[in-house]
């Protein structure tokens, strides 16, 4: 096993994770897109903008290389890092976000009551409070376009990437049901799915023959403020480098 891919994993079980290629990335925000109609998520007009409402799982950060005038933006889609140690879970009082088996850094709706002690304790500024009540009553045929695999929220709890959990627990339960094991490719996250770009890169890193992980092993891997000793699942690939 690969000297990144934690010794926590469990024997037998999937270790979902991403990789994210910044010289492929153009700044779309396609993913973000996607993200927010796969996840039945609220939109922050200008008001709630203005008064710090931001709600997004997934949000394209930009940086400038070089010197004025010879300067190049580059773009970087920031989401959950699904950490293994998760600075963000043992502050939760009613532990309502936790770690999966499978590597994933999980929220129960029901048990949060939004203390935001998890946001505050979340270094890379993807958990986001739920300030918004569904509007469910939509005129035709505006109801069709929430997603019936993901449950909609109310006002009050703590939400942020899922790695897409509804996706992976269909095609999971698809390939127990026809007897065979996952195949690498065979589903995605909705933001992966969308990147025209192919600059991220979602799947199981203990399996030595995916995408992903070849990915990882990649000479140009990093991870954010790894410093921090938090061991994201998310890779990130050096832009500007052969």
């Amino acid at each position: 096993m690969a000297d990144w891919v934690s010794d926590k994993s469990p024997k037998g079980q999937h270790r979902w994770g991403m990789v994210v290629d910044l010289d492929r990335c153009t700044g779309c925000s396609a993913c973000v897109v996607a993200c927010h109609a796969e996840n039945n998520l609220a939109i922050a007009g200008p008001t709630d903008t203005d008064e710090g409402r931001s709600f997004d799982w997934i949000r394209i950060e930009r940086y400038w290389e070089g010197d004025f005038p010879d300067t190049k933006a580059h773009f970087v889609p920031i989401m959950c890092q699904h950490c293994e140690a998760a600075p963000c879970e043992p502050v939760c009082p009613v532990y309502a976000t936790y770690h999966t088996p499978e590597g994933l850094n999980s929220m129960v709706y029901v048990r949060c009551i939004g203390t935001r002690f998890c946001q505050n304790n979340d270094p890379y500024n993807v958990r986001f409070f739920n300030w918004f009540e569904p509007a469910l009553n939509f005129a035709d045929p505006l109801p069709n376009q929430l997603n019936p695999d993901v449950t909609v929220r109310s006002r009050g709890v703590m939400e942020k990437c899922s790695f897409c959990v509804q996706r992976i627990r269909r095609a999971e339960d698809d390939a127990r049901l026809a007897g065979r094991k996952l195949a690498d490719g065979e589903f995605t996250t909705a933001c992966a799915q969308s990147c025209s770009a192919r600059a991220l890169v979602f799947g199981d890193l203990t399996d030595s023959q995916s995408e992903v992980s070849r990915l990882a092993e990649s000479a140009r891997r990093f991870r954010l403020l790894e410093s921090l000793g938090t061991n994201p699942v998310v890779y990130y690939l050096k832009g500007g480098q052969a």
